[in-house]
Order: C-alpha cells, then sequence, then structure tokens
C-alpha cells in the first residue's frame, strides 16, 4: 500500500498538470512557430535574453531574474526557481520553457515536458567556459545564434583582460564568502560552488575549508583568518552589518583591515554576461591599493 501511494504521489503532479494543460487547449489557440511565447527560469537565462535582445517573446520569468530591473516589473513571476509550479507556469500558456539546471521540483519539471510545451534545461557551470555555453544555448533557443556568438566572444575577451590582471597579483588575499549570518554563525561558501569560482577570479585564496556551503563555527573561523569577507547583499538586507556583529569576526584579519563589505548575490554568483564585471570589481575591492579591477 505505501508503494502504491508513493506511486500514486510522484504522477500526480503530472496527471493534474496534463489536465490542466488541456483546459487551457480548450480556451487558447495553438502558438504558431511566429509566436513563440518563452517562459525563463534563472536569473542569469534571464539576464542573457535580455542581452540578446529577445525580451518580446518572452511571458514569464522565476523569481531569481532580479537583471534587467524591469524583468520581473514586466514579465510575470513564476515562484523561485526551485520551486515551481506546473499550474502556475502553464497558465501563460507557454510554448517553449527555457530552465537552468538545478530548477524543479523535478515532478514540476515532468509535469512541465507532459504538457506539449518544449523544455530545455541549460548547464550551469560556474567558469567562464560555463558562462559562454549559456549565452549560446540561450541564443540556439531563441534563435539568436549570430547574436550569441558575439555575445560569447565579448565576454570571453573581458574574461581575458581580467586574467592578465589577476597575473599580476604578488600575494592572494585569503578571503571568505559568506551567504547569511544564521544565530551568529556565518553560512559559507566552500570548494565547488559558485562563491569559489568568484573568489578563484578575482585572485583570492577561499579559506572557507570545506566544500559546498555550511555554516562556520567561530573557532574554525578565527583559524582562517580571513583578510577579507564578502557577503552577500539582498535587498532589504544588511549582511555587511550582521557579519561585523558575529563576536569571532572581530578576531580575524578581516575586520582589523575594516575588510568587511558586501555585494549583490546575482550579480556575483549567477555568472551571466556580468560576470567579467563582477569578478574585477571583487579584485579592487579586494586589492584597492593596487587599482586593480573593473575596467
Amino acid at each position: 500500500m505505501t508503494s502504491k501511494r508513493k506511486r500514486i504521489a510522484q504522477i500526480g503532479p503530472i496527471l493534474t498538470a496534463a489536465i490542466f494543460m488541456l483546459c487551457l487547449r480548450q480556451v487558447a489557440p495553438v502558438a504558431s512557430p511566429a509566436q513563440e511565447r518563452y517562459v525563463v527560469v534563472g536569473g542569469a537565462l534571464t539576464e542573457i535574453a535580455y542581452a540578446l535582445g529577445r525580451q518580446e517573446a518572452i511571458v514569464g520569468v522565476d523569481a531569481t531574474s532580479l537583471f534587467p530591473p524591469q524583468a520581473l516589473k514586466d514579465k510575470r513571476n513564476v515562484g523561485y526557481f526551485r520551486n515551481l509550479s506546473a499550474e502556475g507556469v502553464l497558465s501563460l500558456h507557454p510554448t517553449r520553457i527555457l530552465a537552468v539546471e538545478g530548477a524543479g521540483p523535478p515532478a514540476t519539471i515532468e509535469a512541465l515536458s507532459a504538457s506539449g510545451a518544449s523544455v530545455q534545461r541549460v548547464a550551469d557551470p560556474p567558469t567562464p567556459e560555463g558562462v559562454e555555453q549559456k549565452i549560446l544555448a540561450v541564443g540556439a533557443a531563441f534563435d539568436a545564434a549570430k547574436v550569441a556568438e558575439a555575445l560569447a566572444a565579448d565576454v570571453r575577451a573581458r574574461f581575458a583582460a581580467l586574467e592578465a590582471r589577476r597575473q599580476s597579483i604578488a600575494t592572494p588575499r585569503r578571503a571568505l564568502f559568506v551567504l547569511a549570518v544564521q544565530n551568529g554563525r556565518l553560512l559559507c561558501g566552500g570548494g565547488g560552488t559558485a562563491a569559489d569560482s568568484m573568489l578563484r577570479l578575482a585572485g583570492a585564496i577561499n579559506v572557507a575549508g570545506f566544500d559546498g556551503y555550511k555554516a562556520m563555527t567561530e573557532e574554525a573561523l578565527v583559524a582562517a583568518a580571513p583578510e577579507a569577507i564578502v557577503g552577500m547583499a539582498r535587498e532589504g538586507s544588511a549582511v555587511a552589518e550582521a557579519i561585523k556583529a558575529a563576536p569571532a569576526v572581530a578576531r580575524t584579519p578581516a575586520a582589523e583591515r575594516g575588510a568587511i563589505f558586501e555585494m549583490d548575490s546575482l550579480y556575483l554568483l549567477g555568472f551571466g554576461p556580468r560576470a567579467p564585471e563582477a569578478a574585477a570589481e571583487l579584485m579592487a575591492k579586494l586589492y584597492p591599493s593596487d587599482g586593480a579591477g573593473a575596467r
């Protein structure tokens, strides 16, 4: 019985979406190839689509589509990319759904695929090569390959310029990325994360000492001795102030140097077309006396 209930729970969202889509088709005509309706899930994918000039074809975006600002003002918000509702997405009558890797939950993606809309997943490696791949993938999805190739080449050149500046750094800073502060403990980005990749691009050493995103104990934070701490800014938050208020932070070189600051989370961790500028700006903050950073 338990196994049977589990199978029912798994197919429930797919069946619901299929029925929902069938009802929609009773009142809405199927789009022709010239009338594609896109739902874009993933802040970097939305940013790329706008950079390619294809925003008119978009009818919905997810909650992480914070840049450009007009995306969430002009388009329907379908919710957080990891917690999508099939019914909410399908209510926009999409013909194509472009979703970043990690979007879900899986049952919702299965339901969207079963609805008849074209669902394309886009890989999201936090690397310069990954940014290029995303741009080309979005360009192909929007039939804008030539424009995407030009944008990818421009991004590649900007990453190359960043690499040249990074080579001039004699002594890399020891740094720490803080995503949030929970009960006075810092939730930090370790190895294998977008935060770690951005620190490396900016010419710094990540001192987290672990993989993934985890909370650091006071003892571990003091032992790591970061020379700079970067907080993830979000609308309405004061991450830098919360970091400074954490007791163990006062015992770090970062506090002594006054090198605790925050930057926009999508800008730094989204790995979209602005990633070279984000890394350059971070570099400038890490090495203020060197004049390195944003062009």
